[in-house]
């Protein structure tokens, strides 16, 4: 069987309602990424974590021009 959109899309505010209790208009307004970050374990989320500002710093005086 062929899924559509509005099948997939049925499923997964489905689940962000039972597991995040999301009302509709919160899971639509999501974006694909907000919803994945939400629905996953901070240690196994797929996105690396943001710099530190210590890194930050780092990468500035690196690539500065001056």
């Amino acid at each position: 069987m062929t899924a559509t959109f509005a099948d997939a899309a049925r499923r997964c505010c489905a689940v962000s309602a039972r597991l995040l209790g999301w009302r509709p208009a919160e899971f639509w307004s999501a974006t694909p990424g907000e919803l994945v970050m939400a629905l996953t374990d901070s240690g196994d989320s797929p996105f690396p974590a943001a710099p530190s500002q210590e890194a930050i710093a780092r990468m500035m005086e690196r690539d500065s021009d001056g």
